[in-house]
């Protein structure tokens, strides 16, 4: 896969995670907060499920085919978004291809400091999740959004012509809180 393909994957999943804040924080949400929320992307290959407490409100899909849906926990003021598209250039990436996710890693960090004037990459990770084998990469990082600092894990996976980004983005303050749901969410449970 050429460097400009790689790039504009990133991109087109970055508008889609950074546009989802503004696009959706004046809508209003459903009261109904009461079950859990199960998330499957990439033809089921990468599923989790989000504790009791969030909401789920669709994004509108993107000029490119990006699709996501974005869950909101009102009291623990957490927001994740899960994003999905089609790998631009006909690329058909492996379920752990190692390359082409160190690459976009690599590029959405680069995206994500050009676009948040303090972030702050904290780790990068590359995770296998066990049962599917599919490979993720997850990018931890701190920013300020939504007008208050934010601890932030972007975690990415790609499988044929289809790749995934989710990005929990979470209170400062709340490290354990983050942290339990983002092991919820690599682990797949």
């Amino acid at each position: 896969m050429s460097l400009l393909s790689k790039k504009a994957v990133v991109l087109l999943l970055a508008v889609a995670s950074l546009g989802a804040l503004n696009a959706q924080a004046a809508k209003a949400v459903a009261k109904d907060t009461g079950s859990t929320q199960t998330v499957s992307m990439l033809a089921n290959k990468f599923k989790f499920t989000l504790p009791k407490g969030f909401v789920a409100n669709p994004l509108p899909a993107s000029p490119t085919g990006a699709t996501g849906t974005m869950y909101t926990n009102e009291a623990t003021k957490t927001v994740v978004i899960a994003a999905e598209n089609t790998i631009p250039g006909g690329v058909n990436a492996k379920d752990n291809d190692g390359e082409f996710l160190d690459t976009t890693a690599s590029d959405f960090a680069t995206e994500q400091a050009k676009a948040l004037p303090d972030f702050t990459k904290l780790s990068e990770k590359s995770i296998t999740q066990k049962g599917t084998g599919l490979g993720l990469r997850q990018i931890d990082s701190s920013a300020t959004q939504g007008g208050g600092k934010t601890l932030d894990t972007t975690v990415m996976a790609a499988s044929g012509t289809r790749m995934a980004l989710v990005q929990v983005i979470s209170r400062l303050s709340d490290n354990a809180g983050h942290e339990a749901l983002v092991k919820q969410i690599v682990s797949g449970k």
